[in-house]
């Protein structure tokens, strides 16, 4: 089944709209070079990561400069994942990985195929983005999702798709790409970062949706045949 991140959270109003809706992930920006009415302070973004509930995966969205602000950013935030945007090279990445506690996201350009293969062995997912001349995300822009799917299908990592995506377009853009997880930010938001509930809730809704479709017609295309990972609880324990 495919997840769902709803990103550039900056009050606890919208962090409980995002659990209501039933999201796997929230995410929080905090020290970036960029303008965006979604970055908040260090240290509100570790109250809210604080704030969500057991199993609400966090995630930092941050654009350090060298891998020692990245640990030390992660440090003071606290949060389950760490996002980094950043021309880091892949030791650097597995420099970082190696010294947080976070499971390690890098944000690639989905106009670079050649960077998402570089750095997947070296972080736990890959996040591809359509991203501006500043590397930040955010840009409200779609890409090319059949490229993109042909990408994810080379990928040791999960791929995390974003870029331009919102309620009216992620089933689609799930059942092109088939990532791991979607990510959305400005395509559920209402004015100036703040979160619109009923959006977040139908974004939600309408990749879920996608993704049992999917496992549907995967289901029915290799005739209802069970593997290993089809067995229950009980008989796996038998």
């Amino acid at each position: 089944m495919v997840r769902t991140k709803v990103c550039g959270v900056t009050n606890e109003a919208d962090l409980r709209a995002v659990e209501r809706a039933g999201a796997d992930a929230v995410g929080v920006i905090a020290d970036v070079p960029v303008e965006t009415p979604r970055e908040v302070a260090v240290g509100d973004a570790a109250r809210l990561v604080a704030a969500a509930p057991p199993f609400l995966t966090t995630t930092l969205v941050t654009m350090p400069d060298t891998p020692a602000e990245a640990v030390d950013v992660a440090d003071r935030v606290g949060s389950d994942v760490l996002q980094l945007h950043g021309d880091f090279a892949p030791g650097a990445f597995r420099e970082i990985r190696d010294s947080v506690a976070a499971k390690l996201v890098a944000v690639v350009d989905a106009e670079d195929p050649e960077r998402a293969r570089d750095v997947a062995p070296a972080v736990d997912a890959v996040l591809v983005d359509s991203v501006d001349d500043s590397g930040a995300g955010g840009t409200g822009e779609t890409h090319d999702w059949a490229a993109t799917a042909e990408v994810t299908a080379t990928l040791d990592a999960p791929v995390i798709l974003a870029g331009g995506l919102g309620p009216e377009n992620v089933a689609e853009a799930v059942e092109t790409v088939r990532p791991f997880a979607v990510d959305v930010a400005s395509g559920v938001e209402a004015r100036g970062g703040q979160k619109d509930h009923d959006a977040v809730r139908a974004f939600v809704a309408n990749a879920a949706a996608a993704g049992e479709r999917i496992a549907g017609d995967d289901a029915e295309a290799s005739g209802g045949n069970r593997t290993d990972d089809d067995r229950t609880v009980e008989e796996v324990s038998s």
